[in-house]
């Protein structure tokens, strides 16, 4: 199997709701047989169900699981509208992932299955193994109902799926780049070939998606037998629509590559996840503060809570080496460019549309004057600038969005909590050093 093939398998387990209960149904169907067995062998006697007991007993769970099921589902169902309505749409997705979902449907799909393959069986002789199974099955799938009940009450609050978001984000950021960042040896090279003319480009013409993700080592190999340079035009996370330019062939080698193999070497779908882009979890997290700040909703704290996990990811990313966008062969040959997102991406992404959006409100602004405060404490003198500005920036804004000098006053003073933080109240000391690492 390909590497596309691996990553839609590998996403389709992993997103599909349906495969659990799949599971559960197959599960029962296969293990009925091999419980009477059991049960016809070691004649158990141990429930002393009667067959009339029996058939009520499994009777009554079997109605009742199929009742489960369907609340199940209309929680899951309950939850997509209010994650889509308060939250972000791009959370909608992380709803159908939760492992208790899927285990409880799997759980009351498998007991419904089971009871009816038991029920069918109790006759002169009650199978009492089956009737025991279907029984604490039945509890067992109860239990994670209301498992359920509690993680839908209490997951989707604000802070519980930011928190969530900013952990898979940290998750794959150590994926993505695993590199620390040494002090003192400059930016990342970025890689630039639009002024170069390719010798062959190999275009889009499927359905319009997004770029998910690419097999780095399988488009260096492919690159190093054609002894060409392969450069990927769309960034990871970018929309690429019928007809596009995919990909780009530098070099002599250019038209011996097969096309096919280039295509099977890039996973695509409709939506961006967070495989290879942890820039999609800072948009995911900018998102829901952007909404908890309209007019609309007016939840200014939930926009402050975004910018606690925001400066965590920013802090951890300044760290790492990012990516350069350049893939060598085992001679050190360049034989890949793509491009990546940059520090100055980031930082960026994480501050504007939040710093625009909540302009008027101090709450907002104190907290993001907190943070690059922070950052500029922490982060490689190499790292500061574009804080600087971003600094200056929000400077800017208070000033345009409030006409009272104290309001202005107020709105710029930093504080972690928004409003409430002792700190804020104290004397200002020295202001952060770019770089100073304190």
């Amino acid at each position: 199997m390909n590497w596309q093939g691996r990553y839609r398998w590998k996403r389709l387990f992993r997103s599909s709701l349906w495969i659990s209960p799949v599971a559960g149904m197959v599960l029962a169907l296969l293990l009925a047989p091999v419980i009477r067995w059991v049960d016809e062998r070691t004649q158990w006697t141990l429930l002393g169900f009667g067959p009339d007991g029996a058939k009520a007993v499994i009777g009554a769970l079997s109605s009742s699981l199929l009742t489960f099921v369907v609340f199940a589902f209309s929680i899951l169902l309950l939850s997509v509208q209010v994650a889509g309505s308060q939250l972000s749409p791009r959370v909608i997705a992380r709803v159908f992932e939760t492992r208790l979902s899927r285990a409880t449907l799997a759980a009351f799909v498998f007991s419904y299955i089971y009871s009816l393959a038991a029920l069918g069986r109790v006759e002169g002789r009650v199978p009492q193994l089956p009737v025991l199974l279907v029984i604490l099955s039945s509890l067992a799938g109860i239990a994670l109902f209301i498992g359920l009940i509690q993680s839908a009450s209490q997951d989707l609050r604000p802070i519980s799926v930011l928190a969530s978001v900013a952990e898979d984000t940290r998750a794959v950021i150590d994926v993505v780049y695993p590199h620390p960042f040494v002090p003192g040896t400059g930016q990342e090279r970025r890689a630039d070939l639009d002024a170069a003319a390719p010798a062959r480009a190999v275009r889009y013409f499927g359905r319009s998606s997004a770029v998910l993700a690419f097999d780095v080592a399988g488009l260096v190999e492919i690159a190093t037998r054609a002894g060409c340079v392969i450069e990927l035009v769309p960034q990871v996370g970018d929309f690429l629509p019928t007809g596009a330019e995919l990909f780009r062939l530098h070099g002599a080698g250019a038209g011996a590559v097969d096309e096919g193999r280039l295509l099977r070497a890039v996973a695509l779908g409709p939506e961006r996840t967070l495989e290879q882009d942890p820039a999609f979890g800072f948009r995911i997290i900018v998102d829901i503060a952007s909404k908890a700040l309209s007019p609309a909703i007016n939840d200014p704290t939930t926009g402050a809570l975004a910018l606690d996990q925001l400066e965590h990811l920013l802090h951890l990313l300044s760290t790492r080496q990012l990516s350069t966008g350049v893939a060598t062969d085992s001679s050190g040959e360049v034989r890949l460019y793509y491009r990546a997102p940059g520090w100055d991406d980031f930082v960026t992404l994480a501050v504007t549309e939040i710093r625009l959006y909540g302009a008027t409100s101090p709450q907002v602004t104190r907290r993001m004057m907190a943070m690059l405060e922070h950052l500029l404490r922490v982060v490689p003198a190499e790292r500061a600038r574009e804080l600087e500005d971003e600094m200056a920036f929000l400077h800017r804004t208070i000033e345009r969005s409030y006409a009272d000098p104290e309001d202005r006053r107020r709105a710029a003073v930093a504080d972690r909590e928004g409003f409430g933080s002792r700190a804020a109240r104290e004397p200002a000391g020295e202001r952060p050093q770019a770089g100073s690492g304190r």
